[in-house]
């Protein structure tokens, strides 16, 4: 499995410190639901310390976490592409403390900059693609404990 992909120090510094020009210091205390599936994505995060889970409402009374992140994970994708909806909820597993960016923002700094948009977008992809990566070998672990029980 290949390492996570960090999405501020995969950035070359002169493109860090630009899209850095945009962040805003938030915090979120331990519970605090962060987005909900189905709500607009106007905005990401990278988080500088505590830990985020991803949900998914799998019933009406049952969610399930998809994902954990960590100090340097980016939360939130969505906002890059349409319909600019969460595809997941997220809830602070403690704690958080993040760098919050406007996706407009972001948007309209990398039409100005479009070596940080091409930097930016591959490393959005690198991390969806470690994230799938990630879920289909634990989605395999689940599926050989389950047929081992069930022989």
């Amino acid at each position: 499995m290949t390492k996570a992909i960090k999405l501020l120090t995969a950035l070359p510094p002169p493109q860090r410190r630009s899209l850095m020009t945009l962040a805003r210091e938030v915090s979120f205390p331990e519970d605090a639901h962060i987005f909900e599936a189905g709500g607009t994505a106007d905005r990401f995060w990278v988080i500088r310390s505590g830990a985020v889970s991803l949900t998914q409402q799998v019933t009406s009374h049952q969610r399930v976490t998809v994902a954990s992140l960590g100090s340097g994970d980016l939360l939130g994708w969505s906002w890059l592409f349409p319909p600019y909806q969460w595809d997941f909820g997220a809830q602070a597993f403690s704690p958080v403390r993040a760098y919050e960016f406007d996706a407009a923002s972001v948007l309209r700094l990398c039409e100005e900059d479009p070596q940080l948009g091409v930097i930016l977008v591959r490393s959005v992809a690198e991390i969806l693609a470690h994230r799938l990566e990630t879920t289909r070998g634990k989605l395999m672990e689940q599926y050989t404990m389950h047929r081992r029980g069930a022989l």
